[in-house]
């Protein structure tokens, strides 16, 4: 922005070189000097209105400009540079309202006016007598001005435009600033709405637990406190509200870490509280010698020890109004005990009934939780039999045509890279009903193997399935492999082989997978997965059609295969 510094010549020498900046707003904005802004408060009410521009003719934006715009010249950027026959030589700046005197010299109409009224009836530039009533308005120079081009003074903005368009372009400027009404930043006025929404540190928030409002730079201090947020207990890892968290730790949590019932008889064990029921049943005998020596030694001292005698938490009911009538006996301040030993030795048996039918229903849970577990194990044995049964309808579905989806295939290629075997069996499928059951099974070959590395090489295995006393065997017939490209063009890689009834591979299994499969070592070279959409989605699709022939001849011919070359052979493996 053009910028000058603005001087009053009749101000004193003290005031000279006062600068002050202001913000850019309406119109047009001015740097006004230590004087003018002295003067501006005194002339406000004396301000000539709008309407009075002595007979000028200018447009109705050009009205408004000047209506709206500050006292002192204008403070923007004129490109090309501003004459300086259009310079107020009193406030340096563009002339605003241009005012001609009978010397010939040209000034803003507020700064000639306080020139004159201020600081003595004299021209400024040549110091000749001028009166008021002398000015008259130029409005050729006027027009002029306002046809000047200016830049706009947004930063970012490389927009240009007559003086008089300038109102109305600042009033949709994209890069027009103003201060945010909440934490006072400047925002640009496209983007106010998003910056006090979702931006600004000051915006207004409220808790979704609570409910209750502060600024969105307090959220952090309040997530500390809020008493309905959602916390993890230190021990279970179970999620609670604030709140419940001091109760959850005191009566519920089963990892909290508590002290034995019997901890006001003298055991000193701590453990997690869904121990508590073991110990207990551990070491019952241990409880109750602790127990009888506390009551020999309340017998024959007559004295309450203080800290065995005051119940903790964990204490039961029964066990802490045993140790209150243990009190009540005791003579006020250490005096000897009023009970007598037959009174001591009732409570003695009462405490130990109570100990028996506390081990009694420790038991009682301890066979209820084995039984509900067997119970499950045996539902999960149930459920495991459906799925597998599940698995079996399901393949004897497929009519000899099954598409593995072998999943996370790039872990796979990770340890093929690293030098691992990577070896996986498909589940099972039958050729019909009643039909052959086969699977399949996949090597990657590692980087370091002979003649094959980097391969994927495909197998068939025979299984035992439910219809092989139904079926003539060997297996004949014809298969076919593909690796399905998942892209559009869908070129799909596909090899197909004939069995050989004389091989091992092919006959009644006498185990669940025959050991013995037949199939291609080199089906697929690994990188030839990158030039087609073989894997898509971490996933790789493998197609195997088989078509069984029941014929009443063997056939021992040799293998009818789609021609590949020496390096993809059909191997038994």
């Amino acid at each position: 922005m053009f910028v000058v510094p603005a001087v009053l010549m009749a101000c004193s020498e003290s005031n000279k070189g006062s600068l002050e900046e202001d913000s850019y707003e309406g119109a047009v904005g001015g740097a006004l000097s230590g004087c003018a802004l002295a003067m501006l408060e005194k002339e406000r009410e004396s301000l000539p209105s709008p309407s009075e521009n002595h007979g000028t003719l200018i447009s109705s934006s050009s009205t408004s400009l000047l209506a709206h715009a500050p006292l002192q010249g204008y403070d923007v950027e004129f490109d090309p540079p501003l004459e300086s026959k259009y310079e107020c030589p009193i406030c340096l700046m563009a002339l605003r309202n241009a005012i001609q005197t009978p010397c010939g010299h040209r000034f803003c109409k507020h700064c000639i006016e306080k020139s004159i009224r201020d600081t003595g009836q004299r021209c400024p530039v040549d110091n000749e007598r001028l009166l008021e009533d002398q000015l008259f308005p130029d409005n050729f120079a006027k027009r002029e001005i306002l046809s000047l081009t200016v830049r706009c003074p947004n930063s970012g903005c490389a927009e240009k435009m007559e003086l008089r368009s300038l109102e109305n372009h600042l009033k949709q400027c994209q890069f027009a600033t103003v201060p945010c009404p909440q934490c006072q930043q400047s925002v640009r006025k496209s983007h106010l709405e998003e910056h006090t929404t979702v931006e600004c540190q000051r915006r207004p928030v409220s808790c979704p637990d609570c409910v209750a409002c502060f600024v969105y730079e307090e959220s952090e201090l309040h997530e500390q406190q809020c008493p309905f947020a959602s916390v993890k207990c230190q021990f279970c890892e179970m999620d609670l509200i604030r709140d419940q968290m001091e109760s959850h730790c005191d009566t519920d949590c089963p990892k909290a870490p508590i002290a034995c019932n019997f901890s006001t008889f003298g055991c000193k064990e701590r453990m997690q509280r869904h121990n508590l029921a073991q110990h207990m049943q551990e070491f019952t005998q241990m409880h109750m010698r602790y127990m009888a020596e506390f009551l020999r030694g309340l017998s024959l001292n007559g004295t309450t020890p203080k800290s065995p005698l005051m119940p903790g938490p964990s204490v039961s009911s029964e066990d802490q109004g045993a140790a209150a009538s243990g009190s009540a006996c005791s003579g006020p301040r250490g005096a000897a005990s009023s009970c007598p030993p037959s009174v001591e030795m009732q409570r003695l048996r009462e405490m130990d009934g109570r100990l028996v039918r506390q081990d009694h229903q420790l038991r009682e849970l301890i066979i209820l939780k084995e039984t509900q577990a067997g119970h499950l194990a045996e539902l999960r044995r149930r459920v495991s039999m459906l799925e597998e049964t599940v698995r079996e309808l399901e393949s004897q579905q497929c009519n000899g045509i099954f598409i593995w989806r072998l999943k996370g295939f790039s872990v796979h290629l990770r340890n093929q890279e690293a030098g691992q075997p990577v070896v996986e069996h498909s589940p099972g499928f039958y050729t019909g009903r009643p039909g052959y059951k086969l699977c399949l099974r996949l090597h990657l070959q590692t980087p370091n193997a002979p003649r094959c590395s980097n391969y994927i090489s495909l197998f068939v295995h025979t299984m035992q399935g439910a219809f092989d006393g139904q079926l003539t065997w060997p297996f004949q017939g014809t298969i076919r492999l593909t690796i399905l490209d998942q892209g559009p063009e869908g070129q799909h890689h596909t090899e197909a082989m004939e069995t050989k009834p004389d091989l091992q591979a092919f006959q009644k299994p006498t185990i669940q997978r025959n050991p013995k499969g037949f199939g291609y070592v080199t089906f697929l070279h690994l990188h030839q997965l990158s030039q087609r959409a073989f894997v898509k989605d971490d996933t790789l699709l493998i197609r195997c059609e088989v078509t069984p022939r029941f014929d009443s001849m063997l056939h021992r011919e040799g293998p009818t295969v789609q021609p590949r070359g020496h390096e993809a052979p059909v191997s038994r493996d």
